[in-house]
């Protein structure tokens, strides 16, 4: 497995920095730290150029607006230590900014925050329902945000199987927004477009799909913590 490297900071403004200012919850600020850090660790290993500053920004900051459709109560000790009623005032703050729409949030926080361009393209270019487009789109840029958001659970790094199965148990008992596979067709088609995006990224790697675990991505987020944003 090559080293990762990761950018000097030279004064620039930091990824907690950024965090703060926008109030992210903990749980989420390690999210998507999960998610970018999982990427990160592909990019180093495909065999494959592409461009991994924009996929490692987007990641960090793909899900910033996502406290908009969270359900406070689902995960509650996810509001600790400041409490539920601090939560959902930040969250009522969120919507009376950006609107019911997180991801329509997270594209223009990332707008916000001056992302480049080519980062805010893939937030906006990525979720469960695009899937089956992440796969036939020759962009190995967006096949690796995808795989990596795909791999990440609340708690952490799953399988695909976990992470599918986890995902549909949240949304249903959340309710929070209509899931996309509510039955067992749609759970399997979403399975087999994941399992193709899986085959394609992992294609010529020098890691494997086992190979992605909350040990092996400990140390890059560390270093991701200080990530230099602009």
């Amino acid at each position: 497995m090559r080293e990762a490297s990761l950018p000097v900071s030279n004064g620039m403004k930091t990824l907690q920095e950024i965090y703060a200012e926008y109030n992210v919850m903990p749980s989420l600020q390690l999210h998507q730290l999960r998610v970018a850090a999982v990427a990160k660790i592909i990019c180093d290993n495909l065999g494959k150029s592409l461009d991994e500053r924009t996929v490692v920004l987007a990641c960090l900051f793909h899900d910033m607006g996502n406290i908009i459709k969270a359900d406070l109560v689902y995960f509650p000790e996810f509001v600790e230590p400041k409490g539920l009623e601090y939560w959902e005032r930040i969250k009522a703050e969120f919507v009376a900014k950006y609107g019911t729409n997180h991801h329509a949030a997270n594209v223009a926080i990332a707008r916000e925050i001056g992302l480049p361009n080519a980062s805010i393209t893939l937030i906006d270019s990525i979720s469960f329902s695009q899937l089956a487009e992440v796969v036939a789109d020759d962009s190995y840029e967006r096949k690796v945000m995808q795989y990596a958001d795909i791999r990440v659970g609340p708690h952490g790094v799953l399988s695909l199987k976990e992470r599918l199965l986890e995902g549909k148990e949240r949304y249903r008992a959340t309710r929070t927004e209509r899931p996309y596979y509510e039955t067992d067709k749609e759970l399997e088609h979403l399975a087999r477009a994941a399992e193709q995006l899986e085959q394609q990224v992992f294609a010529k790697a020098r890691i494997t799909p086992e190979g992605i675990t909350d040990k092996a991505i400990e140390s890059i987020i560390e270093e991701l913590r200080e990530y230099p944003i602009a």
